[in-house]
């Protein structure tokens, strides 16, 4: 299965010419097992400007696979940053921790396009599509 970070749907939404665009096409294509989460859901929803878009948006990610996120995924992820803030890594964005949490704990890809993931990668088990 492959967790798709925001950082992607965005550009794939936005129809950009992009490789890790190009992937994400072609693991639709194929059929691969696409899965979500409510942190996702939200980011990507959030961002639509046009009630079409939105509402037609809305119902292509009733397609994928919703991983919940439980009250041990927000522990781990606050692990994960205070662990990183031991070392001097610092990550801007806390939703970012919260998907790689769940990543780990539901042991799935991560497709993202988002250096706040390397920085978590470089001390984590964090298994990630190279884009």
């Amino acid at each position: 299965m492959i967790l798709v970070d925001t950082s992607v749907w965005i550009d794939f939404f936005a129809d950009r010419s992009l490789e890790h665009v190009d992937k994400l096409s072609q693991f639709l294509e194929d059929g691969e097992d696409i899965c979500t989460c409510g942190i996702v859901l939200t980011e990507v929803l959030q961002g639509i400007k046009k009630e079409k878009d939105y509402i037609n948006i809305k119902e292509y990610f009733g397609n994928f696979i919703y991983i919940p996120m439980q009250r041990s995924t927000f522990i781990k992820s606050a692990e994960i940053h205070r662990e990183l803030r031991q070392k001097g890594i610092t990550i801007r964005n806390q939703v970012d921790c919260m998907i790689s949490a769940l990543v780990m704990e539901k042991d799935v890809l991560l497709m993202d396009n988002d250096r706040e993931f390397a920085l978590i990668e470089s001390c984590f088990e964090l298994k990630r599509i190279p884009t």
